[in-house]
Parts: structure tokens; sequence; C-alpha cells
């Protein structure tokens, strides 16, 4: 886990208490140099979304994470859940599509 795996990860288990919380670099299959950790795929169970419409979820963690948005941080994959929905989902988030940009073939 790198610094910026590191400091997102202690951020959103400080503040939303969850019940799960999977952060994944996923850098590594976009066009960055190796070792970047610019690409986050972020899956988080909390009760804190109970009542929560799903732009509201994910303003909150934008809220959070803006200083690593305006630095390190490129993209987000957002998967938020409340304990219900997560068991709903069988506690499986969806997988990330390859990267089509830059300099990956299509």
């Amino acid at each position: 886990m790198g610094p910026v795996e590191r400091a997102v990860t202690d951020k959103l288990n400080g503040h939303f208490a969850a019940q799960f919380l999977q952060v994944t670099n996923e850098s590594y299959m976009h066009s960055v140099p190796e070792g970047s950790e610019s690409h986050f795929k972020l899956v988080i169970v909390s009760d804190q979304f109970d009542g929560q419409r799903l732009v509201q979820r994910h303003q909150s963690i934008y809220r959070l994470l803006a200083d690593d948005l305006a630095g390190p941080i490129h993209a987000l994959a957002l998967h938020t859940y409340t304990p219900s929905e997560w068991s709903e989902k069988n506690a499986q988030a969806p997988e990330s599509p390859n990267c089509l940009g830059g300099s990956k073939e299509k």
C-alpha cells in the first residue's frame, strides 16, 4: 500500500466508520508511469449512507478527499452502499473496465 492509498484509507475509515472498506489502486490499468497512485476504486459500506441519494454519498467522499483530488488522485470509481444494499449485492462490487484512454489500445 502506497502513501496515497494509505492516506485515503485512513481518511475514509476515520470519517465514515465503514463496516466494509476497500481502496484499490487501479493506476496500473491506465496510461501512467509504473508505481503511480492516481486511479482508485473505492468500495465503502456505511450506515451513514442511510437515507442518502447516490449523488449525496459521492459528494461527501469528494469533499473529504478534496485535497487528494486536487493533487495526486486523477480518478475515483465510487461504489457506496448501506449495509442492506451491500447484503443485497451479495457483498460484491462491479469490476472496473479496462482503460481505453491515453496510449492504451482500444
